[in-house]
């Protein structure tokens, strides 16, 4: 086990999820890695403090011998289930009473000490305050001594015991009373960088009202909703479920679930998701979901499990960790005892600097830097709509130097709509009536698409009799007894209209990147229509953000070279290609790897192997849909292509805080250090030092939720 990456766990052996209140320090986790990495039915570890989870790979009946020895260290597991959901991991109140007369007492101590009492009223109290606030410290001291474990806590414990060997009872005191107030005040700092999760759990309210077999309603708990119940939400109430609007008609604020900023429009048949707020009108919904597979559970449950995958920067800084601590005891052990051999000077000075280098060697505040900051990071993106699934993709956003990007879907709506009408012949409006008429009788996209523009119009349908569709070509039919067709260029041909205006037009409508069909008889080209998936409005934004970054862009399009070349033109897409097959679409962003880091963006489906293959995969549309979750790197939850640059960006920040949290947390160590040695640090400076660093570096994490 030593040396293994703890974010990949033996899919062989059994995994059990622990949860252990007692665990939120790197502290807590060494101690843990130290007892159960001895156990032979082990196989691996994973630790995500942010939640207090231990996961454990071990062999089958080998749990009961794990919860021994972690009771055996003093914290009390509990068994988590998959389906569990997330509950609130903050640490329960502390009584405050002991740590105030603490106080008070070690105060006392050195008043004392400062106005020449005698020693042993000094000492007595001093001994009190250890009493009152170190008891604690020191059992989790004595445990990590016995394990070999050199934690903050076996640390303090050594050194506030020298100090008082060394008879500076009124220090001793103060030292401990003040790290039990700063762990208190981490604690609480580290709370608040938890309840990020905390809150995203707070969306969905634990009862709605379901209709009765009856036909009553009754208020219920989510927990007991069935798929297919139907549920009525009121105005101004939380959405519990997720379902399917089947009564009613209102706007939803889905912000909390996408980022949108705009609420949406709800009619029956439309869907609604959990943890989103109602509008005016009251909905009624058929429940498609029940609450541990709603969309919000599923990005909670990510995010979660994001959280314990390490990124690039933790494990380079866990790593790090396992070589500073020993160094810096090594350091401690030196001043202790060569200065008064070799140099013949006094012990208890040099004990003394040596007690404070041990309280400054934990490397807590270095270790906590980089999980506050990428939770930070994570819950931020989840909350605009964007779901990462791991911190190691929000570290190598920042990295992107090229973004390929499918066209249907991700730069165009998707959605085939008329944009030419052109009439050669005939009455306009008759002609028109005609054509709107057939295209109502088929059921491809593109007739839909005429259709539904001839449904924004007044006209008089015709009755349409005798539908024929030709595969691949389009569709036939007669009205009022003649033979009408709506088709493709090779409908035309085969008609006998290979040439003339109706086929120039034709050509400079599919120059413009549209499909053409034209409405004829065996005589005639009556009109023509152009249809084309049009551009997202938000698509030339996203894709002017990328540039302004230094990211290029690539559309890569199973559409002929003439829609790519339009749709690009428009988006604002320095290069495409067309006719793009799965194949080529992997080939592509396989070739543009020596590049720099390459990502995809599509509908996590169809791209699938070229979203693999990128370095980041990000999936458009996620909402609501498993397999998209489920597979992409990034889900952009809104459908929106302008989350891309905000993701960059949001890692590009995240990125520059890990780097000054790192640099706060080894440059505060280094300062006292290089003051201890020169006889200027105390233990009240190493505290300092100590819990002020990690202090510093949680508040400057957690900067990244304003990001």
């Amino acid at each position: 086990m030593p040396g293994q990456d703890e974010s990949e766990l033996p899919e062989s052996e059994r995994v059990t999820a622990l949860r252990i209140m007692q665990m939120d320090c790197p502290t807590e986790e060494a101690l843990l890695r130290g007892a159960l990495g001895k156990l032979p039915r082990v196989r691996g570890l994973r630790f995500d403090l942010m939640q207090r989870t231990l996961v454990v790979a071990h062999d089958d009946g080998a749990l009961d011998e794990v919860m021994q020895s972690i009771r055996k260290l003093g914290y009390t597991p509990e068994v988590r289930q998959d389906d569990e959901p997330s509950v609130d991991v903050s640490e329960p109140a502390r009584a405050w009473w002991p740590l105030a007369l603490g106080g008070l007492a070690a105060a006392a101590s050195e008043a004392l000490h400062w106005f020449g009492q005698p020693t042993w009223s000094s000492a007595t109290l001093a001994l009190l305050a250890i009493a009152l606030c170190g008891l604690g410290t020191y059992k989790k001291g004595w445990i990590a001594l016995r394990h070999g474990i050199f934690n903050i806590n076996a640390l303090m414990s050594v050194a506030v015991t020298g100090a008082l060997v060394l008879g500076q009872w009124s220090e001793a005191a103060m030292v401990m009373v003040l790290f039990t107030l700063a762990e208190v005040i981490e604690a609480r700092s580290l709370d608040r960088a938890r309840s990020a999760i905390s809150g995203l759990m707070q969306l969905a309210p634990d009862q709605v009202t379901r209709r009765e077999p009856d036909g009553s309603w009754a208020v219920v708990s989510v927990a007991d909703v069935a798929i297919d119940a139907v549920i009525e939400v009121k105005p101004g109430e939380r959405i519990g479920l997720d379902g399917v609007v089947t009564a009613g008609q209102s706007t939803v604020n889905q912000a909390p679930i996408t980022g949108e900023s705009m609420p949406a429009d709800k009619l029956p048949g439309t869907p609604v998701y959990a943890g989103t707020i109602n509008g005016m009108g009251t909905l009624q919904y058929r429940v498609t979901a029940q609450a541990g597979q709603s969309t919000l559970a599923r990005i909670i449950k990510t995010v979660e499990q994001a959280q314990s995958v390490r990124a690039p920067t933790q494990r380079f800084v866990d790593k790090f960790a396992r070589i500073y601590t020993p160094a810096v005891m090594f350091i401690a052990l030196v001043v202790a005892v060569l200065p008064p051999l070799l140099l013949g000077q006094a012990w208890m000075p040099w004990i003394y600097k040596a007690l404070v280098l041990l309280v400054i060697a934990c490397p807590c505040a270095l270790v906590i830097s980089t999980p506050v900051t990428v939770v930070s990071g994570l819950t931020r993106a989840a909350r605009l709509g964007i779901l990462i699934k791991g911190g190691v993709y929000l570290e190598m956003g920042r990295l992107l130097r090229v973004v390929a990007l499918d066209k249907t879907g991700t730069l165009t709506t998707g959605r085939a709509r008329q944009t030419d009408s052109v009439q050669l012949a005939g009455s306009p409006e008759d002609t028109h009536a005609r054509a709107v008429s057939l295209a109502s009788a088929s059921d491809h996209p593109v007739s839909r698409a005429i259709a539904q523009a001839g449904a924004n119009v007044d006209i008089s349908p015709y009755d349409v009799r005798d539908v024929q569709a030709v595969a691949g070509e389009g569709v036939r039919a007669r009205i009022d007894g003649v033979m009408y067709a709506l088709g493709n260029r090779r409908m035309a041909v085969a008609m006998g209209h290979a040439e003339g205006e109706a086929i120039d037009t034709l050509d400079a409508l599919e120059q413009g990147g549209k499909t053409v069909v034209l409405f004829m008889t065996a005589d005639r080209v009556l009109a023509l229509y152009g249809v084309a998936d049009t551009l997202k409005p938000e698509s030339r934004e996203a894709i002017d953000a990328l540039h302004a970054m230094g990211v290029e862009t690539l559309m890569l399009t199973g559409d002929n070279p003439h829609t790519a070349a339009a749709i690009a033109a428009q988006a604002g897409v320095r290069s495409y290609r067309g006719s793009q097959l799965p194949q080529d679409k992997l080939d592509a962003v396989a070739s543009l790897a020596g590049g720099g880091r390459v990502a995809m963006v599509g509908d996590g489906i169809n791209d699938a192997p070229a979203l693999a293959r990128a370095d980041i995969g990000f999936a458009m549309g996620a909402m609501g849909t498993d397999s998209a979750i489920d597979t992409a790197d990034v889900a952009l939850m809104n459908d929106d292509l302008r989350n891309v640059p905000t993701f960059i960006a949001l890692s590009r920040k995240t990125h520059r805080i890990l780097v000054q949290n790192i640099a706060m947390a080894l440059g505060i160590k280094l300062v006292f250090l290089v003051l201890t040695v020169a006889g200027l640090g105390s233990m009240w400076m190493a505290v300092f030092a100590d819990v002020g660093a990690s202090l510093l570096v949680i508040a400057n994490g957690l900067r990244v939720m304003r990001a």
